[in-house]
């Protein structure tokens, strides 16, 4: 899950930011999820939160130093704590654009995975308008099960989709979700599309 924020694990992380430099430039991919990492197995959460952070911030700006020189972004992904894992550090899009801020670089943004801030926070409305500024990616996925936009559950994605494009999100959107059929799993696709007379591209 990642090192950023894991005390005593800064080689680490800088040796795994030069593999994925490597990778994102062979791939043509202009974004890097920079991952914060869990607390440690047996810590208390509220005792650690300062070192981490100052490690996050450390490494972070070492990160965004070497990204801008590839002309690569960093993001930031808040990852629920509730189902998905309860050590892992940074869990709100509030905490992650705090620190986002503290560190100041332009070319670090915001990661929205829909099916976390949910779990989290709710209050999608209100979060996709106050953090849009800095969000540099998107994913989805349905809440709870973690299905594709179509499937039951918590969350109504064509009004979602209409918000973030109303917004004026520019950015693509990623499927991390866990289809029961990958062809019949992007029917929610299709229909987005024939609703706006775009042509299938998914036959």
């Amino acid at each position: 899950m990642g090192l950023g924020a894991v005390p005593g694990r800064q080689a680490a992380f800088r040796e795994g930011l030069e593999q994925a430099v490597l990778y994102a430039k062979a791939l043509g991919c202009p974004r890097i999820h920079l991952m914060a990492g869990r607390v440690p197995q047996g810590a208390d959460r509220a005792a650690v939160t300062g070192e981490m952070e100052t490690v996050f911030l450390e490494n972070l700006r070492y990160a965004a130093g070497v990204l801008a020189q590839e002309n690569l972004v960093g993001l930031l992904e808040p990852i629920n704590t509730r189902i998905t894992d309860p050590q892992y550090f940074l869990d709100t899009p509030q905490q992650a654009a705090a620190i986002l801020q503290k560190v100041g670089r332009p070319n670090l943004q915001l990661q929205m995975d829909i099916f976390h801030w949910q779990i989290m926070d709710g209050n999608l409305t209100g979060n996709i308008r106050e953090f849009l500024p800095i969000i540099g990616h998107v994913q989805v996925a349905q809440v709870p099960g973690r299905g594709e936009p179509g499937s039951p559950g918590e969350l109504h994605f064509p009004y979602l989709f209409q918000l973030l494009e109303d917004e004026g999100y520019q950015g693509f959107v990623g499927c991390e979700y866990r289809p029961q059929d990958t062809v019949e799993g992007l029917s929610w696709l299709r229909s987005y599309w024939d609703k706006r007379g775009h042509p299938r591209v998914v036959q």
